[in-house]
């Protein structure tokens, strides 16, 4: 397994961060290879035009090949986010200060052996930065606002158990591979490698993403940061209802209920339900007027989740969930 070792004044300066880079990135692993089918569905209205962007671009054709391994991607794709608050473009700079043999000792550690004759060519990193600023123009950007709703509605989530549990209680539900082995030891991932001290790092960030699995992020030695699915996003099934529940309250307000263990927003809501933001409105209201469900403002949007009645109706053990104080 994967360990890093880190200080206690580094974690304590640990963040969450947006980054639309990472949500680029994200959308580049679904077109390349979905795995889920909520990745098949978003990707079915882009692939047409990606195959043919791919078409006309052989070298980013290979790059592409070449950047993907089932416990690697290639560093260039995986840059941790350079400032708190990162724009798109900002972080795109930085790809494009890589130089060509860069890029390609990042894909030699990627895949080691030759890399394909296209790749040995002046202007590699001119070829990645077109494939990113491609995903985000063609993909990402357009839905962006909606992305980054549920980003931040994913944080405040996080924020909430962090005031609650601490970094450990954090760490334990971003995913499976992530888990806190005390003594400032950091399991980040399965893969067998020597333990990473982070004596010399000065960032330590957690980035949500709409993906299947998550992958460490870092600029060594200075930045590094753990990518995680946002919650909600990946939901496939819906969680199991408490027996009668759906005949009682009815489907709908039933799984948006079993969900709000965790505070969500509506857009995040429909997106996992598959209702429309009117119908979970609708849903929502009924539920704040039974007292099953409380709401808090965060920033541009509201927050839901289940009171210690809710709970107890979804057949759930009552949790208290806290809100830290936001701004309206």
């Amino acid at each position: 397994m994967t360990v890093w070792q880190v200080p206690v004044d580094l974690l304590a300066r640990g963040r969450f961060v947006i980054s639309p880079m990472t949500d680029t990135v994200a959308a580049l692993r679904a077109l390349h290879s979905p795995r889920r089918p909520w990745q098949h569905a978003w990707r079915r209205p882009h692939v047409d035009a990606y195959q043919r962007m791919l078409a006309r671009r052989p070298a980013v054709r290979a790059l592409l090949a070449a950047s993907f391994e089932p416990r690697w991607t290639a560093d260039f794709l995986t840059l941790a986010p350079p400032t708190s608050a990162p724009t798109f473009a900002e972080e795109l700079a930085v790809v494009a200060e890589r130089a060509d043999e860069q890029i390609r000792a990042d894909l030699r550690a990627t895949r080691p052996g030759p890399l394909a004759d296209v790749l040995c060519s002046d202007g590699l990193t001119e070829q990645a930065v077109y494939l990113l600023d491609w995903v985000w123009t063609h993909t990402v950007r357009p839905e962006w606002p909606q992305r980054e709703r549920r980003l931040r509605a994913d944080i405040v989530a996080r924020t909430a158990r962090l005031s609650t549990q601490g970094w450990v209680g954090v760490f334990n539900d971003l995913q499976r591979s992530v888990r806190w082995l005390g003594d400032g030891r950091l399991e980040v991932n399965a893969y067998p490698a020597p333990p990473l001290p982070l004596d010399r790092a000065d960032q330590l960030v957690f980035v949500p993403a709409h993906c299947v699995r998550g992958w460490v992020v870092w600029d060594q030695p200075t930045r590094f940061g753990m990518v995680y699915p946002a919650s909600g996003i990946l939901a496939d099934a819906t969680p199991p209802l408490s027996g009668g529940l759906d005949r009682l309250i009815g489907a709908n307000r039933a799984a948006i209920l079993v969900r709000l263990a965790t505070p969500l927003s509506t857009s995040q809501l429909a997106a996992v339900t598959g209702l429309s933001l009117g119908t979970v409105g609708d849903h929502l209201r009924v539920l704040l007027d039974a007292g099953v469900v409380a709401k808090r403002r965060s920033g541009r949007e509201v927050l839901y989740w289940r009171t210690s009645l809710g709970a107890a109706l979804a057949g759930a053990a009552p949790e208290p969930t806290t809100i830290g104080a936001t701004s309206a």
